[in-house]
């Protein structure tokens, strides 16, 4: 009797061992599966974010137009929407091609929105693209306005509706300045860097020379609303 006893309990013992241990096992392979499972949702994500090119660096200030050949930019033109009404001005970069370039790409990049046309000086230039007339100027925008431009002087003739870069007296010291001619001014020929030509809306020019001044400040500025690139159409030119 007792030798049967002693049976049944070493049989009890095993049974309890052998579903303890389906039971681990058991707890292991959920376990295992919930974790093979994790990054299957965690890609599940990754796939509705926007894909970024392997090395690209995301920046405030566009260099949309770094690498744009002279032929690209040549097929690029650019509208001023103002408080005065609308300028069109087409591009020389065969002539101006890095003076092009940075102009395209401070379109391109917004920077010259809600900046305001400065400088005036009667029968003569408009001038622009001051960074610091804009509304809200945030610090990629004032480092940017501060990098400096080779000059590019070449054979354009300084005439009504020319566009050229605005400088000091010191050479290579371009930055985001622009001005526009409405009359003729020789001596700037071969000195300044002519780049660009209205071919819509010198009237509009006009309207901003004759603007009331106090010194060559006008009292009350032409705001430039909005400056965009596209791909020329066909225009006469003014």
């Amino acid at each position: 009797m007792k030798k049967k006893f002693k049976l049944l309990f070493k049989l009890s013992g095993i049974v309890f061992c052998l579903i303890a241990f389906w039971q681990t096992a058991n707890a292991q392979e959920i376990t295992a599966k919930a974790k093979i499972r994790q990054p299957a949702t965690q890609s599940s994500k990754k796939v509705n974010q926007r894909p970024v090119a392997k090395g690209t660096k995301i920046t405030a200030v566009s260099a949309l137009f770094d690498k744009a050949s002279v032929e690209t930019m040549a097929e690029q033109c650019v509208k001023f929407e103002t408080g005065a009404g609308i300028i069109e001005l087409e591009m020389f970069p065969e002539s101006a091609p890095e003076s092009v370039r940075n102009f395209l790409n401070l379109t391109a990049a917004k920077a010259f929105d809600t900046t305001t046309f400065n400088r005036v000086v009667p029968g003569f230039i408009v001038q622009g693209g001051d960074i610091f007339t804009r509304e809200k100027v945030t610090p990629e925008l004032d480092e940017r306005a501060r990098q400096t431009l080779i000059d590019e002087p070449n054979l354009i003739k300084h005439e009504r509706g020319i566009l050229s870069m605005a400088r000091t007296d010191a050479p290579n010291s371009a930055t985001t300045n622009f001005f526009i001619l409405v009359g003729q001014a020789k001596h700037l020929d071969g000195t300044f860097t002519a780049f660009g030509r209205v071919t819509r809306g010198m009237e509009i020019v006009d309207l901003i020379n004759k603007m009331p001044l106090n010194g060559e400040k006008p009292t009350k500025p032409v705001r430039l609303i909005r400056a965009t690139t596209a791909v020329c159409t066909a225009q006469a030119t003014q």
